[in-house]
């Protein structure tokens, strides 16, 4: 008598996936389709109902929040009320911080001249070091302190998932994790965040892609040059009571670029060097929240804005150093600031920048918070980094004295929009995904593309004008 062979459990997995592979890739979808379907027709057989009731506050809002209509205007108004109130907010803070900072540096330099301490160290330990450092916790501080806790607030009403509802839809088309969404939301406090919030997504293939593209989102250290280029090329076309409300526009702008590129990188990742099937992704809208100030100010303050300030402040003493010395040692009658510049220049201007742009962006990879300063520093001959005390100066200096034009702006915001990320988030990055390789594609690709899309504006700008 033939002994009937036992179905192992690996055979049956084994069948279950030559299943999967005949099946259509929202199968899934399907299935929790099915599963609620049963419910509702168990539920139907078994509850008795009287009277139906009106529709929840919940229901209402998500009629208004997640519809086709409403959803996405609803959003960019909200990042832009986000951007102008930490815009405006942290622009009196920034100020104050930095007189205070640049007073203890004055103050301290001083003190060292009285001792007799050499020139070279006491400009390259307060002039340089501490400068860096001043600067970026002077720039970077507020607007992480004002930005930070209104994320967090919309985190905690409950908003948050909504916003990976309405945008779930663009990621499954290019392949990518819905929640990732909500990684790019956390990006522009900090893209070292936004990569160690994108432990979220549980799938490995679409958590890499959320952490590759990340950079795309500009963060608050990129703030400081999209403002001032807003400021001077866009709000000083408009009358001043609309000068704020046209800067803001002109960042979420930018902003929105950024996501059609993270969408486009998405794309080309998840069909070639990350292809494989998107997974499941059932979100269920939690209810609309009371917001928890204690948890609010624990995740915003500590989670947040001291962890992520700590990083910077340990990635920008070395740049403080860097820029004191590249300004203060001159070989043949120029400063190293001068040659370096120059010897970038051509390529600067193949992309419609400068040498010294290109030069600032160089020294200020371990904190983007230090472009501006650098570039005054550089233009007006400086042995530090420079601010000038009003917008007109800036102006004048920019557009009249460098020939800044259109072109110069549009350039300038695509190349901080789209170039390599700062050390913080690329030491971030590796240790996230424990690997060389996927760290130096997330920092050498977006640099690629920046010069790639900088290349092509500015020559088409100039082969049409």
């Amino acid at each position: 008598m033939a002994t009937r062979t036992a179905t192992t459990p690996d055979r049956i997995l084994e069948r279950a996936e030559q299943l999967r592979r005949g099946r259509d890739l929202a199968f899934r979808d399907q299935i929790v389709e099915s599963i609620y379907a049963d419910a509702q027709a168990i539920a139907e057989r078994a509850v008795r109902r009287g009277k139906p009731a009106g529709p929840t506050w919940d229901e209402r809002l998500d009629r208004v929040l997640t519809s086709r209509l409403w959803g996405f205007p609803i959003m960019l108004l909200g990042l832009a009320a986000i951007f102008w109130i930490t815009i405006v907010g942290a622009n009196y803070p920034s100020r104050a911080l930095a007189f205070l900072f640049f007073e203890v540096e004055e103050f301290a330099a001083g003190l060292f001249a009285s001792l007799g301490a050499p020139w070279w160290l006491t400009g390259f330990v307060w002039h340089g070091v501490y400068r860096g450092l001043a600067w970026v916790v002077s720039v970077m501080l507020p607007p992480m302190a004002i930005f930070f806790p209104t994320f967090t607030i919309l985190e905690n009403l409950g908003y948050l998932p909504r916003v990976a509802f309405n945008m779930d839809w663009l990621f499954k088309k290019v392949g990518a994790h819905g929640k990732q969404a909500l990684t790019m939301s956390m990006g522009f406090g900090c893209n070292a965040a936004g990569v160690i919030a994108c432990r979220v997504i549980d799938s490995p293939r679409e958590r890499l892609i959320a952490i590759l593209t990340n950079n795309f989102v500009p963060c608050n250290g990129r703030f400081p040059t999209l403002i001032m280029l807003a400021t001077i090329f866009v709000a000083a076309a408009f009358p001043p009571a609309l000068a704020s409300f046209a800067a803001a526009g002109a960042v979420v702008g930018v902003v929105l670029i950024g996501v059609f590129f993270t969408l486009l990188v998405s794309w080309v990742l998840s069909r070639s060097v990350l292809k494989g099937e998107a997974s499941s992704f059932t979100l269920e809208l939690p209810p609309y929240r009371r917001p928890n100030i204690g948890q609010i100010l624990y995740t915003s303050i500590i989670d947040r804005t001291l962890f992520v300030l700590w990083r910077a402040i340990l990635m920008a003493a070395p740049a403080g150093g860097a820029i004191w010395l590249l300004s203060n040692i001159s070989v043949g009658g120029d400063s190293l600031t001068g040659w370096v510049s120059g010897f970038l220049d051509p390529l600067g201007r193949a992309i419609g920048l400068d040498g010294v742009i290109l030069l600032a962006y160089i020294i200020a990879i371990p904190a983007n918070e230090i472009v501006v300063p650098t570039i005054i520093m550089a233009y007006l001959g400086a042995g530090m980094m420079l601010e000038l005390d009003s917008l007109t100066e800036l102006q004048a200096l920019l557009v009249g004295q460098q020939g800044w034009t259109l072109l110069t702006a549009v350039s300038l915001m695509l190349f901080s929009l789209l170039h390599n990320p700062c050390s913080t988030t690329i030491w971030t990055m590796y240790k996230e995904t424990g690997s060389k390789k996927w760290t130096a594609l997330g920092a050498l690709m977006p640099l690629a593309i920046a010069f790639v899309v900088c290349f092509a504006v500015a020559q088409t700008a100039r082969a049409v004008l």
